[in-house]
């Protein structure tokens, strides 16, 4: 139960509750916690033997740690972590992302060209007024400055 509580994490635990309960209370009140522990658990485990009771006999094996999700699905798919290991095999977060990235900013990448139209409107009615982030934004100019607003500054 307190599998991970280290030796300095129960010193000061005993000596706060010295400090609280004082010396003469303390073993009372640890007799109490104790005693207190002792039925939660005792009331657990008859639950438990009800409610595998009332299932019958073909959930006499049931597992109550079964019913946490995860353990669940690790006893289903054996030990591949939830079968997360596929999925990080088959997708690259850097790649995608830098996809994404080119994309927006209007760089051309050889996958996003190759998946371009040809069409010349990029949000034509053909496509359903959808606007394509693959295409490369029309330039302008070089030397054309955008025009100065003077509200903006």
């Amino acid at each position: 139960m307190f599998n991970d509580i280290g030796p300095m994490e129960l010193l000061t635990i005993i000596v706060i509750a010295v400090l609280v309960f004082g010396p003469d209370k303390l073993p009372k009140v640890i007799q109490d916690v104790t005693r207190t522990i002792r039925k939660i658990r005792e009331f657990s485990e008859s639950a438990k033997q009800d409610i595998r009771s009332e299932l019958g006999p073909e959930f006499k094996d049931f597992d109550f740690e079964d019913l946490n999700p995860k353990t669940f699905l690790r006893k289903q798919l054996g030990n591949d972590d939830l079968g997360l290991q596929e999925i990080r095999n088959g997708f690259d977060l850097k790649k995608e992302m830098a996809e994404i990235t080119d994309a927006v900013n209007g760089r051309d990448t050889g996958s996003s060209s190759s998946s371009s139209s040809s069409s010349s409107d990029a949000a034509s009615p053909a496509s359903g007024g959808k606007i394509d982030m693959t295409k490369k934004p029309e330039d302008p100019g070089k030397d054309e400055r955008p025009p100065f607003d003077f509200d903006a500054t």
